[in-house]
């Protein structure tokens, strides 16, 4: 074990240099004395991982562990990012007639960052209007659009540890374009405000204003109005919720939401209801994490709930359980590919024109619901930024990590509580009619066949162990899968680190993820339904699956599967 308190002679001057300089410049006195400290102890390893480079500036923003210096969330590094995103917008003849749009949740710093980058841009002469309150992720991305802005940021790490903070950057209309209006920022954007934020040298000599225009309830107000009108103001409304936050910023707004749509309110868990960026109930806020829902679930047995959902941290998610009488505790959770097929028939039936999209890691079975009605389908690389700017008449659009989109011209982003709201419509509709959302599962399945989905995912310590499992797949693909010819292999190289291989009866494609020092495998495999037989079909399903799932890891050459 490394001795972080023992002086280190090896710490070098050009560290010290980087480190004294970076402490002098530091807009936080809290953060000065942290480094400051950790310079008194010469905790080398921690002074070098922090300085070990500026943490960095993508299409999802930034993200990252909240600590002082160059490599961590902290007003030092917000008021960089913020003076780089205006720098950008000025070049890109931003003036004060287009406001950027500033919004925050809950977690530990949100606030701050946010009223730091107000303070930035009013600094530089432009607009900063700011949400009047910790809100969603998706009454951000409404806002910019409602509101006309030039772009949008939301203090957000999602559904990341609590350890974590984050900063995703919006588009409005003019410099997103059509398809990118109130969207996340993608290639070259990200690129060019990087560029832009390397400049900034100097913190103290940047111009800082006033803390901007606070918004008023009316944003929150529109916003519900909106949502509330995604579903049929003449639909059943008998219907029984249990509802977690998960101890982030969407409980309130979905408690208006649901009786703005003339919905019950949903049945809450208390624990989890205010929010709180320490996570106190959760191991990991994330509900795709085990156990994350174990509490709403246990509420839903209580209140005998038709359903039970969960939005994460900042409401852009959606998670929902289902009674399940075979399942352990009787009730399961819903994989985001059956959400995202329910609510795409869901629209289907009520006769949604348009294109309907997914990424290349979601179930097939979309694209087949889209051919057999003759709809647009689109496909797109992993990330809402993409699924956004799929296609002009974008009707509806999801990823399998639970992110649905069903409002594309209110938010042009996933949205957990609109999301929320439908799969409420279709429940109390298919209740109405004495059948579940599992019956509506099972007539999609017997008459498209079972498209059976699930992910390997392998947790590492060192980056290199993903590069080095990618090199093996490319340099020694397989030619069979479940002893199947491989039809198809696919590299995405140099767009994106994506490998696709295809059977006739199913699919996997292997990525880095984008956000956790994580390898991820997604595998699909379809079994025809034959005699009506269901449970044969999904049994047939589920063992193929495990087989797919060993395949998998041997091609990738690793054994070590975490969750």
């Amino acid at each position: 074990m490394t001795d972080h308190t023992a002086p280190d002679p090896a710490l070098t001057e050009s560290l010290l240099a980087s480190v004294r300089a970076w402490i002098d410049d530091d807009p936080d006195p809290a953060d000065r004395d942290e480094l400051t400290a950790l310079l008194d102890a010469g905790d080398t390893a921690e002074l070098a991982d922090r300085f070990s480079g500026p943490l960095t500036f993508g299409t999802a923003g930034l993200r990252g562990p909240l600590r002082a210096g160059p490599n961590g969330m902290n007003l030092a590094v917000v008021r960089q990012a913020a003076a780089g995103l205006i720098s950008w917008l000025l070049a890109n003849e931003t003036t004060a007639a287009e406001p950027i749009v500033i919004g925050y949740d809950a977690r530990r710093g949100s606030k701050q960052f946010a009223e730091e980058t107000a303070r930035v841009a009013t600094g530089a002469g432009l607009r900063a209007l700011v949400m009047p309150r910790n809100l969603p992720t998706p009454l951000l991305a409404f806002a910019v659009r409602h509101l006309g802005g030039s772009a949008g940021v939301m203090v957000t790490a999602s559904h990341n540890p609590p350890q974590d903070n984050g900063y995703k950057v919006y588009l409005g209309a003019r410099l997103g374009g059509a398809l990118g209006a109130g969207a996340q920022i993608v290639p070259p954007v990200d690129g060019e405000i990087s560029d832009r934020i390397a400049t900034v040298t100097k913190l103290a000599d940047l111009p800082l204003g006033d803390a901007g225009e606070l918004l008023d309830e009316s944003i929150v107000t529109a916003y519900l109005d909106r949502a509330a009108s995604t579903v049929d103001a003449d639909g059943p409304r008998d219907l029984v919720v249990a509802y977690t936050p998960m101890h982030g910023v969407g409980g309130q707004v979905a408690a208006d939401a649901f009786v703005r749509a003339g919905f019950a309110e949903p049945h809450h868990v208390d624990a989890q209801w205010t929010p709180d960026g320490t996570f106190p109930t959760v191991s990991f806020p994330n509900p795709e994490e085990p156990g994350a829902m174990d509490r709403v679930i246990a509420l839903a047995k209580q209140v005998n709930a038709d359903i039970a959902i969960a939005s994460d941290p900042d409401a852009d998610r959606c998670a929902v359980a289902i009674p399940a009488p075979a399942s352990p505790g009787g009730w399961r959770m819903l994989r985001g590919d059956e959400v995202g097929v329910l609510l795409a028939d869901h629209l289907m039936r009520r006769g949604r024109r348009g294109t309907y999209a997914t990424t290349i890691v979601s179930s097939s079975l979309l694209k087949t619901l889209t051919a057999e009605r003759g709809l647009g389908y689109a496909e797109t690389l992993t990330g809402f930024k993409w699924i956004s700017r799929s296609a002009a008449d974008l009707c509806f659009g999801y990823e399998e990590a639970l992110g649905y989109c069903v409002d594309p011209d209110g938010v042009r982003d996933k949205d957990g509580i609109t999301a929320a709201l439908m799969v409420a419509e279709l429940a109390a509709g298919l209740k109405a009619e004495r059948r579940t959302l599992a019956d509506r599962l099972d007539e999609i399945a017997a008459q498209h066949g079972v498209y059976a989905t699930d992910q390997l995912s392998v947790r590492v310590d060192d980056l290199t162990e993903i590069s080095d499992a990618m090199a093996r797949l490319r340099s020694k693909t397989p030619t069979t899968l479940l002893d199947e010819p491989v039809s198809s292999a696919e590299d995405l190289l140099p767009d994106a680190d994506v490998v696709i291989l295809r059977t006739g009866e199913c699919r996997v494609v292997v990525r880095p993820s984008g956000t956790e020092p994580k390898l991820k495998a997604y595998l699909e495999v379809r079994e025809a339904v034959v005699d009506g037989d269901l449970a044969a079909a999904r049994e047939r399903a589920s063992a193929a699956l495990t087989a797919l799932r060993t395949e998998t890891a041997a091609a990738l050459g690793i054994w070590s599967v975490a969750p």
